[in-house]
């Protein structure tokens, strides 16, 4: 969440961040969002008796920021269909593997339980599928000899802090097109970032300032913390 705010206000995207959600009072990006001046809000889940119960209040809280899209950071908690498709098109996930592969949760267990060779995170669209929406960017890294699952996490994490917020200025600067389960990005060849160990180069896109009118406007809810985007007009 941190990484999205401050990238959005140094690389001066057309977009605000406008509040913070989650669902836990004491959820320390909450108290990072108020000392930054960005609204927050918390909507408790223990106090609902069901899941439908507490992604409807979640979900009025969040229009009540009137977000153009939700972005998810750290939310552990399964979304109902409802809730998606209430924001479907608007609710961006990121998810720490490289999807296809190995969806849930304890991703960096199950990439070292099958020894594969590189792992990573995913930026996607959320559907009523888990895990299964639409690319936006990947990242990659290499797996080690002596990588346990704590390991791979951090190093998985450099590379989300990296290519989440590549993703969504895509989509503030209007160059996201989607056609399907198919997603293209205006003057991107490759939605692909890689750790420095697998040799990986800058993306030459990433400075990149589209022209015209930007189109985000974000929400962000979270198991620990969210973050709303609202584009500026």
């Amino acid at each position: 969440m941190q990484s999205l705010v401050r990238a959005c206000r140094q690389e001066q995207w057309p977009a605000e961040v406008v509040a913070v959600v989650a669902n836990r009072a004491d959820a320390a990006g909450l108290a990072w969002a108020r000392e930054q001046g960005i609204a927050t809000a918390c909507v408790p889940h223990r106090e609902f008796g069901t899941r439908a119960e507490f992604d409807a209040a979640l979900a009025e809280q969040l229009e009540a920021f009137e977000p153009d899209y939700v972005l998810l950071a750290g939310f552990m908690r399964v979304l109902t269909p409802e809730f998606v498709s209430r924001f479907e098109g608007r609710l961006i996930n990121i998810h720490p593997s490289l999807l296809p592969a190995f969806p849930g949760l304890h991703t960096h267990a199950q990439a070292l339980a099958v020894g594969v060779q590189t792992h990573g995170c995913t930026v996607h669209y959320v559907t009523p599928v888990l895990d299964d929406g639409p690319i936006l960017a990947q990242g990659v890294v290499p797996v080690l000899a002596n990588d346990n699952a704590d390991s791979l996490a951090a190093r998985v994490l450099e590379v989300e802090h990296v290519v989440y917020p590549r993703a969504v200025r895509w989509l503030v600067e209007g160059r996201v097109q989607r056609q399907g389960q198919v997603v293209r990005v205006q003057g991107v060849a490759q939605r692909l970032c890689s750790h420095p160990d697998l040799g990986g180069r800058p993306d030459p896109n990433a400075a990149e300032v589209a022209s015209g009118d930007a189109s985000l406007v974000g929400a962000v809810p979270a198991e620990t913390s969210g973050v709303v985007n609202k584009a500026q007009v």
